[in-house]
């Protein structure tokens, strides 16, 4: 089963909260956690310290940054044919025969005389800006990037999650980093590393890259990359007795000299976290590469980025200041046209007057039933009486006018 030894919270420990002072000393390393040497049929065969560059921070915006420069420099110039679009004669007609003045092709009898020519906007043209070969290709890397990215690319492939996160199938490795003793250098056939990687459990990820190989989609079939394929572990070893040789056909495995480590391979694609087989004497180089005598190890800006856990500590909070009191807070601005309370610290007669009026408008809305059963009774009793009184006025129609028969009564 992949996974750490069983100083595994140590090593974390270690890693997130290195103390700045620890010496990059190859004598003084017993402070280090030990990885496990395994031989040729995958048993535990020794101890090795690990190397202090594993405990370097892990930087994935300079790997990013470093792997995208590095990735320009092996380009191939291109350009243009440099008399593209301009092997025409043509010659502008000039002002007064109300057409613009790009160059136009002479003759006559076809289509093509008179037709635009030489700009970027013409038909059979050239293109705005030519590509040159004498373009800028190259992109220089500063030297201390370039080494911080190394240096956080290694110590990212001692962290078993950003291995399997990159897609390498580890399941069945016993420890990462993966030591192998240094017999592995040794190694001339490909056979006989079929079996070391199948002993020590790496067999799976190469099966894996071997299943990936398919032809590529675009015209770069036909330009010598035919194939594309995932990539497997890596190899790193200290001198080469045999172990290129040997190594070298396996689909998707790639083989490195512990003194040329390459961010390219040890981050593909800017990613950090590649599956590394080391040899022994590999693994050990690197104290001599990276320590006092050698290139510097990069070291963590913060030993310890938990801010919350600082700043509650007792030794921070026993000399800072006591918090102050904030700013007076005031109350949000009320509008007095709609806010009556507002209105009344203003002038507290407009408020009672709107207040009255809103009573007013409450009693009057309660009463609006009984006001209107009101009208509708009066309305029937009118109705009741209308008809008598249509009667009375035709009777009273019929007796012709008073002053008929004088003022006498009868």
């Amino acid at each position: 089963m992949y996974g750490m030894p069983s100083h595994a919270p140590f090593y974390i420990e270690h890693l997130l909260y290195a103390p700045s002072q620890q010496s990059s000393k190859p004598e003084t390393m017993t402070a280090r956690p030990l990885v496990s040497v395994f031989s040729l049929s995958g048993d535990k065969s020794g101890d090795v310290s690990l190397p202090a560059v594993m405990t370097a921070p892990l930087r994935p915006d300079i790997v990013q940054f470093v792997h995208t420069n590095m990735n320009k420099n092996h380009r191939q110039a291109y350009a243009v044919n440099i008399r593209a679009g301009k092997q025409v004669v043509a010659s502008s007609w000039g002002t007064g025969r109300a057409v613009a003045r790009i160059p136009r092709v002479g003759g006559g009898g076809t289509s093509r005389s008179g037709q635009g020519a030489f700009g970027n906007m013409c038909r059979g043209g050239r293109m705005f800006d030519p590509t040159k070969t004498w373009r800028k290709w190259n992109k220089k890397i500063n030297i201390s990037q370039k080494r911080y990215a190394v240096a956080s690319a290694l110590a990212a492939t001692a962290v078993p999650a950003l291995v399997m996160s990159r897609g390498h199938v580890v399941d069945n490795v016993p420890e990462i980093p993966l030591v192998v003793e240094n017999a592995v250098e040794s190694a001339k056939k490909t056979s006989a590393a079929k079996d070391i990687l199948s002993a020590i459990g790496a067999l799976d990820d190469v099966e894996k890259a071997g299943e990936s190989k398919q032809i590529r989609a675009g015209k770069g079939k036909m330009r010598n990359r035919r194939y594309t394929l995932r990539r497997g572990p890596l190899v790193i070893y200290k001198s080469n007795d045999g172990v290129e040789q040997a190594f070298r056909n396996l689909p998707g495995v790639e083989l490195c000299c512990v003194d040329r480590l390459n961010l390219l391979q040890l981050a593909p694609g800017g990613h950090m976290g590649r599956f590394c087989i080391w040899s022994q004497a590999a693994l050990e180089e690197l104290d001599i590469i990276y320590g006092e005598n050698g290139k510097r190890i990069p070291q963590a800006a913060m030993t310890n980025a938990d801010l919350a856990r600082i700043i509650n500590s007792d030794e921070v909070q026993s000399v800072v200041n006591p918090a102050k009191p904030g700013q007076k807070e005031y109350a949000p601005k009320q509008n007095a046209i709609r806010n009556v309370e507002a209105l009344e610290k203003l002038d507290p007669y407009a408020a009672e007057k709107r207040r009255a009026q809103a009573r007013n408008d409450e009693a009057r809305a309660s009463k609006k039933a009984e006001t209107l059963a009101k009208k509708r009774d009066s309305r029937t009793a009118k109705k009741a009486f209308k008809e008598q009184g249509k009667s009375f006025y035709a009777k009273v129609s019929q007796q012709g006018t008073v002053c008929e028969n004088g003022f006498a009564l009868e």
